[in-house]
């Protein structure tokens, strides 16, 4: 699904900004702050502003087309798979990859736990990935 297709199916009103946006989330799976996004698209977009860029990730989370992540207390990051899946933050590289989604994740979205009724999982486990093992050695 492209960009245009993905915001309408979300009720989002697409703009030239938000098209570039979703897609810059779409084609980069690296799960980039807004800091990043703003600095890969605004040499094409001169008129882009992280505001902008801030105010569109937050709309796109609130619409379920995106998901912010709050791994660290320094960064948020955001990622265009909603699917349930669980995130790994490399604390040496600073990376954070996808993970298979644990079973318990595979489970509706909304669930009764000790008479709450949660609305959404997050996992994210934080440790050194096995690149930066790998060097290590």
């Amino acid at each position: 699904m492209k960009a245009y297709d993905r915001l309408l199916a979300h009720n989002i009103k697409p703009s030239m900004q938000r098209i570039a946006i979703m897609g810059y989330l779409m084609d980069n799976r690296t799960h980039p702050s807004v800091d990043e996004i703003y600095t890969a698209l605004s040499p094409s977009m001169p008129t882009l502003s992280k505001t902008t860029v801030y105010n569109t990730l937050k709309l796109f989370s609130e619409q379920g087309v995106a998901s912010m992540l709050t791994i660290d207390d320094r960064n948020t990051n955001f990622d265009a798979d909603t699917s349930p899946h669980a995130h790994f933050f490399c604390k040496k590289c600073g990376r954070i990859y996808d993970l298979d989604c644990p079973d318990f994740m595979k489970e509706s979205e909304s669930r009764e736990i000790d008479d709450h009724q949660a609305m959404e999982v997050h996992l994210y486990y934080k440790g050194i990935c096995k690149n930066c093992l790998r060097k290590d050695i």
